[in-house]
């Protein structure tokens, strides 16, 4: 069905991420390719100060780890990339340079917050130029 998926996984969820993985292998074409990405977003600069020079590079190696950790579990073949920035952004950014048609992302059920700041989920579904499948997740 799809050609080139990017499944966005948010490393808080992990149980969500394994979910949205194996769904993206049963929508793949043959000689498909899935991309497993994670945004590490950026630290604001009043924060920054604060923390050690290293520390989103850190975290940027801690959470490619995590991740390939997380496709091996899966049992999924795919490609892990990790990016810094705005989630939404960078997650549409990397389906756009990839020539991805298909985008998962996992999303809750809103709640009061998400009317007012909107979800990461919510942005990508509005300006992406490909498919965008929302995995629901319950409570």
């Amino acid at each position: 069905m799809y050609r080139k998926i990017i499944v966005a996984i948010a490393l808080g969820g992990i149980d969500k991420g394994e979910k949205i993985l194996r769904k993206a292998a049963s929508l793949l074409d043959a000689g498909g390719e899935i991309i497993a990405l994670n945004v590490v977003e950026d630290v604001p600069s009043y924060v920054a100060i604060e923390l050690p020079a290293n520390m989103v590079e850190d975290v940027m190696k801690d959470s490619r780890g995590q991740l390939e950790a997380l496709v091996a579990a899966a049992g999924v073949a795919a490609t892990v990339e990790i990016r810094n920035g705005p989630p939404a952004k960078a997650i549409i950014s990397a389906a756009e340079s990839h020539g991805a048609d298909l985008i998962i992302v996992a999303s809750h059920v809103p709640d009061f917050s998400n009317y007012f700041i909107g979800a990461t989920a919510d942005r990508v579904v509005r300006h992406a130029k490909c498919s965008v499948l929302v995995d629901r997740q319950k409570v």
